[in-house]
């Protein structure tokens, strides 16, 4: 098993649980503010990369994690946490969840972020990531936790 978690502030994160032997994970606390998808991506592509995944793997994986990251940014209380699962075998394929503290009930300055940007620059991140997934879903324990799955092509 390997692991690796790295936290990013004191912010509430889910529990640790037990992964079958083989299976790699890693876990990544993140600020609630626009520099999150790009440190998500940054802390990711390296992880991706020593896990094996081909550069088109780790592209579409990147890909998937900023436009979860972003969204929950723009439309989630904080905190922001990324996990990456990937199978014991070499089969590529990636679970990436990121999990928030639900809806935000008023705008905030990282939705107000996003409400600046131009119309063409945002609108389109569920397209993207069910384009480039096998399974995405969303489920709440707590945190509200968004995956998808990619498999290797």
């Amino acid at each position: 098993m390997t692991t690796t978690t790295i936290s990013r502030s004191r912010q509430q994160r889910p529990a640790p649980q037990a992964t079958p032997a083989g299976e790699r994970v890693f876990g990544l606390s993140l600020e609630h503010g626009p520099l999150a998808p790009a440190t998500a991506r940054h802390a990711a592509q390296p992880i991706l990369e020593a896990w094996g995944l081909d550069e088109d793997q780790v592209y579409d994986t990147l890909l998937v994690i900023s436009e979860l990251v972003t969204n929950a940014v723009v439309h989630a209380l904080p905190p922001v946490v990324l996990h990456l699962h990937a199978t014991a075998d070499d089969t590529g394929h990636v679970r990436v969840h990121v999990s928030d503290g639900g809806p935000q009930a008023t705008a905030t300055t990282a939705a107000g972020w996003a409400a600046i940007r131009p119309d063409d620059e945002h609108g389109r991140g569920a397209t993207i990531i069910t384009a480039l997934a096998e399974r995405t879903g969303t489920d709440i324990d707590g945190l509200i936790d968004h995956w998808a799955n990619l498999t290797a092509a």
